[in-house]
């Protein structure tokens, strides 16, 4: 499964450039470089987040929306668990 398509909602590029945490950005890329192998891999959301899903980074969530027709992954948002 190959992803033809990634794209970042301005909210999440703009936590992202604000963190300076050089460790936890690295979790993130690795993170991500997982999602990208295997786009179904976070917890799927419920409700208001539904057809969106959520992989664990020490105490924060990457946010994700996975469109399987258009092989497209939509980084959402990166917050801390807390935020929920």
């Amino acid at each position: 499964m190959v992803i033809k398509v990634i794209e970042k909602t301005d909210e999440f590029v703009r936590i992202i450039k604000k963190l300076k945490d050089n460790v936890l950005k690295e979790q993130i890329e690795k993170q991500i470089i997982k999602i990208i192998k295997d786009p179904e891999i976070g917890k799927p959301m419920m409700f208001l987040r539904k057809r969106t899903r959520e992989v664990y980074i020490s105490k924060f969530r990457l946010s994700y929306a996975y469109i399987k027709e258009e092989d497209k992954l939509i980084l959402l948002d990166f917050y801390h668990k807390d935020k929920q």
